[in-house]
């Protein structure tokens, strides 16, 4: 018996197959115009970032640049200046940042809010680590600013008794010559958390001395004696009182005391002058200055 073999022929179905094709073509040529449209798209951010960018460093450039004009016509003090320079320069480039960024890759792909959650952070973690130093950098802030002292004034920190003439006022320590000439270094949290005495915040100061004479001296003779060397200086203020007084009766003498105005940066030179000048015309005039002695007697048996 002899095999048969069938041949079946199977036609295709034309109308499928185009339908097929003209999907595939249609989503071909939609993605090619997504493409295109998103690369177009990704250019213009891209271009406008960049001018966003130079144009945003030119202005900041030029804002910082009229702050200073102003401050200095102000008065404002140098140090002051470059903190607030550098502070506005550090927020300006980081406003930058963020608008460039968020030109360039577009609010969806660009979180402002996680990243700045993320700086947030950092600077908590910074901030403790950082503790000693900040509250010194934050007291430098206040000195600026509420400006207890100057460069150039004397003063005298109560607690240590630090003093001296200040050299330089930094954000985070303050720098004192002494008189002879030693460089003493302050942290701004001391000085700003402690009492300070400025020695030279005012034009004028107040000259006293107190000098001892014995009870059997001239009282009114030796008060007299002071004023006239008070008067004769040329430094005293002469619209302002010129005394001279009754300080104390002590156990071995009567202490007298004299008061007189003068410049601030002339304190020490007239002290010292007067005190001398005052001794001389004493001794000149017979009035006896006392001091600590001791007697002793030998009783024979």
């Amino acid at each position: 018996m002899s095999d048969i073999i069938r041949y079946t022929t199977v036609t295709p179905d034309l109308e499928s197959v185009a339908a097929d094709l003209e999907k595939t073509t249609t989503w071909f040529a939609n993605w090619l115009n997504t493409l295109k449209t998103d690369a177009i798209d990704i250019v213009i951010r891209l271009v406008l970032a960049v001018i966003i960018w130079f144009v945003g460093k030119r202005l900041l450039k030029f804002l910082l640049k009229v702050m200073d004009k102003s401050l200095t016509r102000m008065g404002t003090e140098i140090t002051v200046i470059k903190f607030l320079k550098y502070l506005g320069n550090a927020a300006g480039y980081v406003v930058l940042v963020l608008m460039t960024a968020g030109m360039a890759f577009g609010r969806d792909a660009f979180n402002v809010a996680s990243l700045m959650t993320l700086i947030s952070s950092a600077g908590i973690a910074l901030g403790l680590a950082l503790q000693g130093t900040l509250s010194n950098f934050a007291g430098g802030v206040l000195i600026l600013f509420l400006k207890p002292f100057r460069v150039g004034d004397y003063i005298v920190e109560d607690n240590h008794k630090n003093e001296g003439t200040v050299r330089s006022i930094g954000l985070v320590y303050t720098e004192l010559t002494t008189i002879d000439n030693k460089i003493i270094v302050i942290p701004n949290g001391t000085l700003s958390n402690s009492s300070l005495t400025n020695v030279t915040a005012q034009g004028k100061r107040r000259l006293d001395l107190t000098v001892g004479i014995s009870y059997s001296a001239d009282i009114k003779k030796a008060k007299q004696i002071m004023l006239d060397i008070l008067n004769a200086q040329e430094e005293t203020m002469k619209d302002e009182e010129i005394t001279a007084y009754v300080s104390e009766l002590a156990d071995s003498s009567v202490v007298l005391g004299c008061r007189a105005w003068v410049p601030t940066d002339r304190y020490w030179p007239v002290k010292w002058r007067v005190t001398e000048e005052i001794k001389l015309a004493f001794d000149e005039a017979g009035v006896e200055i006392p001091f600590n002695q001791l007697d002793v007697h030998l009783k024979e048996n």
